[in-house]
């Protein structure tokens, strides 16, 4: 198949939903090779928010270490190759093409799914260029996600938030069990997890499978010294290890459990403090992109994947400090149908915005209608646009050269906000 030819067999893929269990994509890896167990170091991520930023600090650490460092995450805001990166560079479209014709028929017979497709080629891709390390984030959960087929080196584990409750479970112990489902005999286990109730399940599972667990606040000590848009600077005790201001381009002190998180592997990994500094000023060099990321100055454009209540709510507390600067801010909005909708516009409606709402290039999209009508009972202001590129034109128009506009819900509007700004 041709690079085209693939994507065209692999979206429609999607209609097969989300089917959790490992004994698909276990078969389609044989029909490769086995490439799970030719990864090298294996990190594998999980949590509800932060994971592909902590995943994607440990890959920048690894590789400014000098190690060939693939790179795991999900999904893309506008190619498929995105997914998948070997040291910051994504896979050639040839090699997509080249492994999905080899998994075409299994695919097929097995009605795999969209995620366990990616996965496959992925690790295949991995194996053969022969990596050092692969950091790995799950899709969705941990315990029957298709990542969860390697036995891993590092467990980490992030956050722990209410999302996806249909698959993962309605409590914070249910969800935080699935995520730990990712410790295996042998792993090492590092949590920025802290409330108990979440917390309990990654001490079992741990304990279980005889793993040490290694928890931020409890080993180490973070402080934010410096945060602004683009720019967080902490300093960070780890032991008796002192790292004083380090520095990554993140907005919002949030993140300083990320960077935590992240730091305490890589010490533990043996990298040099060079390195660690290194990887985290580099880390848009793995691909990493809308976490509250500057796309935009007159008016400043913010782009943000932040697509649950928990995560919102952060993002919401990250740009409080700063919006006393702005006369004016714009919210582009727009979710997918599982989503807490009402809980979202209400922690956005914190920065005192306006909204534009819209469909998401997405079959589980919100209707902007129905967005509209939400955002208006909780009291904002609102419109509806045709587009995502409709609503941020409307927007640019309306604000000023010191007003923001933050664009925000989805990997999917993102997606579709970068492609339309790279047709400008």
């Amino acid at each position: 198949m041709t690079y085209q030819e693939t994507l065209d067999f692999l979206y429609p893929l999607h209609r097969f939903g989300i089917k959790p269990g490992l004994e698909r994509v276990r078969e389609l890896l044989q029909v490769v090779g086995s490439p799970e167990k030719r990864l090298g170091i294996v990190v594998h991520v999980a949590g509800t928010n932060g994971k592909g930023t902590v995943a994607s600090l440990i890959a920048a650490m690894f590789r400014a270490a000098g190690l060939k460092t693939a790179l795991y995450t999900s999904p893309h805001l506008v190619d498929f190759t995105e997914r998948m990166r070997l040291d910051g560079l994504p896979i050639p479209e040839e090699r997509v093409a080249y492994y999905a014709s080899l998994l075409k028929e299994p695919v097929l017979e097995k009605s795999a799914t969209f995620f366990e497709v990616a996965t496959a080629i992925a690790f295949a891709w991995f194996a053969d260029e022969g990596v050092d390390v692969s950091v790995i984030e799950t899709g969705m959960g941990g315990r029957l996600d298709a990542t969860n087929v390697v036995q891993s080196n590092y467990a980490v584990i992030t956050g722990i938030g209410f999302d996806h409750t249909d698959w993962l479970g309605t409590t914070l112990g249910a969800i935080a069990g699935e995520k730990a489902a990712i410790i295996k005999p042998c792993s090492r286990v590092f949590s920025s997890v802290s409330g108990e109730e979440s917390l309990a399940p990654i001490r079992r599972a741990a304990e279980e499978c005889d793993a040490p667990l290694h928890l931020v606040g409890k080993e180490s000590r973070v402080r934010v010294v410096e945060s602004a848009i683009g720019r967080l600077v902490v300093d960070l005790q780890i032991g008796s290890k002192r790292f004083a201001g380090l520095e990554a381009p993140l907005t919002g002190g949030f993140h300083s459990s990320n960077m935590a998180l992240a730091v305490m592997v890589a010490v533990d990994r043996g990298l040099s403090e060079a390195a660690v500094r290194s990887g985290l000023l580099g880390l848009r060099d793995t691909g990493y992109r809308g976490r509250l990321e500057l796309i935009g100055s007159t008016p400043a454009v913010l782009l943000d994947v932040s697509h649950n209540a928990d995560g919102v709510r952060a993002t919401v507390d990250a740009l409080l400090p700063f919006i006393g600067s702005y006369d004016r801010i714009s919210v582009l909005l727009g979710l997918a149908s599982d989503k807490d909708a009402p809980s979202i516009i209400r922690e956005l409606l914190r920065l005192g915005c306006r909204f534009v709402v819209v469909d998401i290039p997405s079959g589980r999209s919100v209707p902007a209608e129905e967005l509209l009508e939400l955002c208006r009972r909780e009291g904002g202001e609102v419109s509806v646009a045709n587009s995502v590129g409709e609503g941020m034109d409307r927007l640019l128009q309306e604000s000023s050269p010191t007003s923001l506009v933050l664009a925000t819900g989805s990997f999917y509007l993102a997606g579709a906000l970068v492609e339309h700004l790279t047709d400008w």
